[in-house]
């Protein structure tokens, strides 16, 4: 079991700014200390050093009381950083990635993670940002993951992605235990309602909802100017629905970061949500947000005002 809180491993690979190891060792020790036992990561993420961060914790840990995912489709081909930063995170670049969704490559990635984690396995395999190669991670990706997963090397496969019409096609067409949706189920917005929540309930798939705070957005209660939506500043529009839905939060006693948590986990087919987090102080007051009881009647405000799509609030909340 998952558990409905994970710790998301972007931030340990120094996403949007740097990270060092024992700021890293602070943050997953609190979520231990806190309950958390989902860890999700990749190799993408630092290009390893996530990987890594996240293995010094959970290879001293009972392997039995942890459940860890790590990705696949990215391999990383050391190189001399020559003083150059990564190209998306906070580290040296001594290695590139180079993408491979094939049998081999899905082998290869899967092997070298075990190796940075120090782990002897990995219970969750995911294709990982396939959207702009659907086709070979379908293809061959697919294939290779229920290829290991036949053979017991690891208990579920999946895909971790933000495109819901692929991540649709991949839940109607594959026999996948469990997606992660990234940004496609959240307060702010909803486009998984149409077809790909459905799907996923129609076929058993369980569903790990990443990226709940829009990226930073709705992470504090009254976001300003320059807050990020999706990674990129926020429009004014958003910015609006995002105090209109704070206004609404106030009148129930409830905090946007509160409410965001919450939010996702009324729907049938989501069963966890993982937050990146990357100092201790993040994990004690997301941990204190998700255990922060949200009325019910705050779902059926939001919809009032036509801030929520969500047709199912009701009977579930």
């Amino acid at each position: 079991m998952m558990g409905q809180l994970g710790f998301g491993g972007g931030p340990l690979g120094g996403l949007f700014e740097p990270l060092d190891d024992a700021t890293a060792a602070e943050a997953l020790a609190a979520a231990w200390d806190g309950g958390i036992r989902y860890y999700d990561t990749s190799p993408h993420y630092g290009i390893g050093h996530s990987e890594r961060r996240m293995g010094e914790l959970l290879r001293d840990k009972p392997r039995d009381e942890f459940v860890v995912s790590t990705k696949v489709g990215r391999l990383l081909v050391p190189q001399d950083p020559q003083g150059r930063r990564d190209e998306t995170f906070h580290v040296p670049a001594t290695h590139r990635r180079v993408w491979d969704f094939s049998r081999d490559g899905v082998r290869r990635s899967l092997e070298d993670s075990l190796v940075r984690m120090g782990l002897d396995r990995i219970d969750v395999l995911y294709l990982h940002d396939a959207e702009q190669h659907f086709d070979d991670a379908l293809r061959l990706g697919y294939p290779a993951l229920a290829e290991l997963r036949a053979e017991g090397v690891v208990s579920a496969i999946g895909a971790g992605m933000y495109d819901v019409g692929q991540l649709t096609t991949l839940v109607r067409e594959t026999d996948v235990d469990v997606v992660m949706l990234a940004g496609g189920y959240t307060l702010l917005q909803q486009p998984a309602l149409d077809t790909f929540l459905p799907a996923c309930v129609e076929r058993n798939v369980s569903v790990v909802a990443a990226g709940v705070f829009n990226s930073g957005i709705l992470a504090t209660h009254r976001p300003d100017a320059n807050a990020k939506f999706d990674y990129r500043t926020a429009t004014p529009e958003i910015l609006a629905r995002a105090h209109r839905i704070a206004t609404i939060c106030e009148a129930h006693n409830v905090t946007v970061p509160q409410a965001a948590l919450a939010f996702p986990l009324l729907h049938p087919a989501i069963t966890s949500i993982v937050l990146g987090m990357r100092n201790r102080t993040e994990v004690e007051q997301n941990l204190a947000n998700f255990n922060t009881p949200v009325p019910p009647e705050l779902w059926t405000a939001l919809r009032t005002e036509g801030l929520l799509d969500d047709p199912q609030i009701a009977s579930n909340a």
